[in-house]
C-alpha cells in the first residue's frame, strides 16, 4: 500500500510533511498517525486506513507536496515482495518527478549559512527570558534602536517548524530577528504573536496575503454559493424541560462530568438523521446517503478562523460519550492535533453561534455535504401553552438543505423530529 499526501478537505490541493511519526520497520494499526501534515488549517495528524509495517519512507520532511503524491510504501497482509518492490519504485519515481516543491529553501539554505556563526558567536544574554511575550523586545529597547544604540547584529540560528516557516514567509515576519527573541524552535504562534506586535507598533508587515484559512473557508464558500441550491427552514423549540433534566442530571455530577446543552442538541441532531438519512451523505453526481453519521462541529480557533472537525462515529455513542468526544474535538482543534480521519468523514455540520447572542443561523453547507444544520441563542420568550402564555426557554434551529438532494419537507421532517427528541431529553442518554 502506498501512503500518499492526503487530502483533508476538498480546497486543500498539497499539504507540508511536517514530521514522520513512524519510522521503517514499525507497526501500524489502521488509524495510527504515521505523520503530521501541515495544511492552511494546521498541522493534521496523517493516519493509515489499514494494518500494516512500514517499508520503506522515500519523501522528506519540510516538504511541499501536491494531494496524492506517494510518501512511504506500508507492507500490508495482501502484499508479496513483488508488489511491494513494485510500489517502491514507483514512490521513488513519483517523487524524483519535478512536482514536490522544497517548503522553504532559501530560509533553510540561510539557516545552514549562519549555524555556524551563531554557536560562535551568539550570547545567551542577549536572549530574552520570556518568549513569545517579549518578542521584539520592550519599548525602550524599540528606541535604542531607531536612536542608533543597537548592538551590531551578529548571525543568529534560525530554528522554526515548516508551519512557522510558511507563517512567516505569508505575515512578512522576519525568522532571524525572531529567532533572536525566542529560546528554542519558533513556531507558528510565535510568528502570530510576532506579527501582532508588528501591527500594534505600527509597523507594516512586508507580506500582506490573506490568511490561508481565510482563502480555504472562500473558495469553499464560494464553491458552496455557485454549486448549491439552498432551502433554509427553521422552528422555535422549546428547550426548557431539557434544561431542566440536564441541571437536575449535572447536580448529581462533578463539574468534569457535566453534560453541556451542546452536546445534547448534538445528540437530538444525530437520532433525528437516524429517522431523516437524506440529510447525513453528499452530492457527488447524485445524492448518496451516508450509512455512518459523522457531524462536523464548526469550532473557532482561537488564532481566527473556523474549522468543523467530524465528530467520528456520533451514531455509536451515547449522551456522555458525545460530550467526551465534544470536549476532545475541542481541545484538539485549538491545540493543533486533529487527525485526518476528522478533517475528512464529516457527513453533516452542526453550528452554533448561540454564545455570540444570535438568534438563527442561517448557514452555508460545506461541499459535497447536503446539509447544515444551526442553533441560535437559548431565550427566554412568551410560549402558548393550551389557553395560557408562559415564558420558556427556546432555541431557533434551522436547516440549510441542498435542494438537488432534498426537498423541504424532507428538512421539515427532520426538524419535527429534533424538536420531539428534545422533548424527551431522558430518551437521548
Amino acid at each position: 500500500m502506498i501512503y500518499k499526501m492526503p487530502s483533508l478537505g476538498a480546497d486543500m490541493e498539497s499539504g507540508i510533511l511536517a514530521e514522520w511519526k513512524a519510522k521503517e520497520g514499525d507497526t501500524l494499526k489502521k488509524g495510527d498517525v504515521i505523520a503530521d501534515i501541515e495544511t492552511s488549517k494546521g498541522v493534521i495528524e496523517g493516519e493509515v486506513y489499514e494494518d500494516g509495517k512500514v517499508e520503506k519512507i522515500v519523501a522528506k520532511e519540510g516538504v511541499e507536496y501536491p494531494v496524492g503524491t506517494p510518501l512511504a510504501v506500508i507492507r500490508t497482509e495482501k502484499d508479496d515482495d513483488a508488489t511491494i518492490k513494485k510500489e517502491i519504485e514507483e514512490t521513488i519515481a513519483a517523487l524524483s518527478a519535478p512536482s514536490g516543491k522544497e517548503a522553504q529553501p532559501q530560509q533553510e539554505e540561510e539557516a545552514m549559512k549562519t549555524e555556524t556563526a551563531a554557536e560562535s558567536s551568539a550570547s545567551a544574554s542577549e536572549v530574552p527570558k520570556s518568549a513569545a511575550e517579549e518578542i521584539f523586545g520592550t519599548p525602550a529597547k524599540a528606541e535604542s534602536r531607531a536612536e542608533g544604540e543597537r548592538k551590531p547584529e551578529v548571525p543568529v540560528r534560525v530554528r522554526a517548524t515548516p508551519l512557522a516557516k510558511k507563517r512567516a514567509r505569508e505575515l512578512g515576519v522576519d525568522l532571524e530577528e525572531l529567532a533572536r527573541k525566542v529560546h528554542g524552535k519558533i513556531s507558528a504562534k510565535d510568528v502570530e504573536e510576532a506579527a501582532k506586535r508588528m501591527q500594534q507598533k505600527g509597523a507594516v508587515p512586508s507580506a500582506s496575503k490573506p490568511d490561508p484559512m481565510r482563502m480555504a473557508i472562500a473558495a469553499a464558500m464560494s464553491r458552496s454559493n455557485a454549486e448549491i441550491p439552498h432551502y433554509y427552514l427553521s422552528t422555535p423549540i422549546n428547550m426548557t424541560r431539557a434544561l431542566e433534566w440536564l441541571r437536575e442530571l449535572n447536580a448529581k455530577r462533578s463539574i468534569k462530568e457535566r453534560i453541556l446543552p451542546a452536546a445534547l442538541m448534538i445528540r437530538a441532531v444525530v437520532k433525528a438523521l437516524q429517522a431523516v438519512p437524506e440529510l447525513n451523505g453528499f452530492w457527488k453526481e447524485g445524492p448518496i446517503v451516508s450509512p455512518e453519521i459523522h457531524p462536523g462541529i464548526a469550532i473557532a480557533r482561537r488564532q481566527g478562523g473556523l474549522i468543523t472537525p467530524a465528530l467520528i462515529d456520533a451514531h455509536e455513542k451515547n449522551l456522555d460519550e458525545t460530550m467526551k468526544a465534544l470536549t476532545d474535538l475541542i481541545e484538539r482543534t485549538r491545540g493543533g492535533k486533529l487527525t485526518s480521519s476528522q478533517m475528512t468523514r464529516q457527513t453533516i455540520t452542526i453550528t452554533n453561534l448561540g454564545d455570540l447572542g444570535v438568534e438563527k443561523v442561517y448557514g452555508v453547507i460545506y461541499p459535497p455535504q447536503v446539509a447544515l444544520v444551526g442553533f441560535g441563542r437559548i431565550m427566554e420568550r412568551p410560549w402558548a401553552e393550551g389557553d395560557a402564555i408562559a415564558v420558556r426557554k427556546v432555541v431557533e434551529a434551522s436547516i440549510a438543505g441542498d435542494h438537488r438532494a432534498t426537498d423541504g419537507r424532507t428538512g421539515a421532517l427532520f426538524l419535527a423530529k429534533l424538536e420531539k427528541l428534545l422533548q424527551k431529553p431522558e430518551d437521548l442518554q
